[in-house]
């Protein structure tokens, strides 16, 4: 059974810093793709950061340099670390997975969590 439940958002000033964690069950493991996206409510959904199972990661120019993807698949749990926070990140972020290539090429991750608040403020 496929569970991904994220945690660690919350509220910071622009500057800061945050640890999101995204804890998936022994399945997803196998993932061939996992990663974390963003959506504010009216907005389209952004890919944030991407980890493959051969642990390639690919970032969106807007988070590059500022944010890190890793996995620890001996704890079930990816996180993402997320440093020099600016007002523009806040929204509600989700953790996803998916298993098959064309999915993850296509970001139609069929495997969501159920979300994390971030909130920078200025």
């Amino acid at each position: 059974q496929v569970q991904l439940v994220e945690s660690g958002g919350g509220s910071v000033q622009a500057g800061g810093s945050l640890r999101l964690s995204c804890l998936f069950s022994r399945y997803t493991t196998s993932a061939l793709c996992m990663g974390w996206f963003r959506q504010a409510p009216g907005k389209e959904r952004e890919g944030v950061a991407i980890i493959y199972s051969n642990n390639s990661t690919r970032y969106s120019d807007s988070v590059k340099d500022r944010f890190t993807i890793s996995k620890d698949n001996a704890k079930t749990t990816l996180y993402l670390q997320m440093n020099n926070l600016k007002p523009e990140d806040t929204d509600m972020y989700y953790c996803a997975a998916d298993w098959e290539e064309y999915y993850c090429m296509s970001s139609r991750y069929r495997s969501w969590g159920p979300g994390t608040q971030v909130t920078v403020s200025s």
